[in-house]
């Protein structure tokens, strides 16, 4: 028998597209509003007149600044460069730059062009949100602030020249909020971050892991659960911790260091009050200028 040398249909490509390999929409100008679920990145660096850069309007969405830039040149800071739509879920954020116009008069006064808010959401806040290696500069309001309740994450970012708050999320980890007219950085969980506020909390935390915060007119770290963290402040607590261990806390006007419960391993300095507070202090210094070096209901090895 003879094979048959009819065939059945044209030949059909053996290879796949890019788009079947990985599906990615390119966002090469703005503003911009992504509306349906996926994967976009930038081609280039993007800048809006006033507004909003990009606007995320729905959920599952990951979003790759790919290392360009987000700026605005609106003569007084309005919009935000990536907003979020309220409620959305499942979003992921990386990789690039966000820049304002705003400066610090050197007094705490912000002002100036640009951005209001680096990232942020309207409405009910998100959750599954992951924000990671983006940096924030020049904001009149906002740097990166997403829920602090609801399985929210940033990681490996910074906020720099902020008129209010520097990053706030359920957890904050490898970060740096420094120059933020309110609180610098606010979350549930904190490690290995630095804040730095000219109006508020350095960090405030449920839990502060090997961190350094500072305040000229607050509280350097505030936390329930400090350790291996130093705090300074020039009108407030360095560090406010009910349990605080292997932990440094300094003030100009007031305590040092305040653990209502525990303090272990730590040490105390202030200007003019209490250099060191704790119910329990193990192994702790304290030191002051002018009122209290350590007032403890339980004092152990203490110089």
């Amino acid at each position: 028998a003879q094979v048959p040398l009819t065939q059945p249909g044209a030949p059909a490509p053996t290879q796949k597209t890019l788009d079947q390999i990985e599906a990615h929409t390119r966002i090469a100008y703005a503003p911009f509003t992504i509306s349906a679920p996926g994967s976009y990145y930038l081609t280039a660096n993007l800048t809006v007149s006033a507004g909003d850069a990009i606007t995320i309007a729905t959920n599952g969405v990951t979003l790759d600044l790919n290392g360009f830039t987000l700026r605005s040149t609106a003569a007084s800071a309005t919009g935000t460069g990536i907003l979020i739509n309220g409620g959305l879920q499942n979003l992921t954020i990386a990789n690039g730059f966000i820049r304002g116009g705003v400066t610090n008069n050197g007094s705490g006064v912000y002002s100036g062009s640009g951005f209001a808010n680096g990232i942020y959401y309207s409405g009910n806040t998100p959750a599954n949100v992951l924000i990671s290696r983006v940096s924030v500069s020049g904001c009149l309001i906002y740097g990166i602030v997403i829920s602090t309740g609801d399985s929210t994450v940033v990681e490996n970012c910074t906020a720099r020249t902020i008129g209010g708050y520097g990053i706030t999320a359920d957890t904050v980890k490898q970060s740096s909020a420094i120059d933020c007219g309110s609180s610098a950085i606010i979350s549930a969980q904190v490690s290995d971050c630095r804040g730095a506020s000219n109006g508020g909390y350095g960090v405030y935390a449920t839990t502060a892991q090997n961190c350094y915060g500072s305040s000229s007119a607050g509280t350097g770290v505030f936390t329930y659960i400090a350790q291996n963290c130093y705090g300074s402040s020039n009108g407030g607590y360095g560090v406010f911790a009910y349990t605080a261990q292997n932990c440094y806390g300094s003030s100009i006007s007031s305590t040092g260091l305040s653990a209502p419960y525990t303090a272990t391993g730590c040490y105390g300095y202030s200007g003019t009050g209490t250099g060191l507070n704790a119910f329990i202090a193990n192994a702790c210094h304290g030191a002051t200028s002018s009122g209290t070096a350590i007032s403890t209901s339980h004092n152990i090895y203490s110089y």
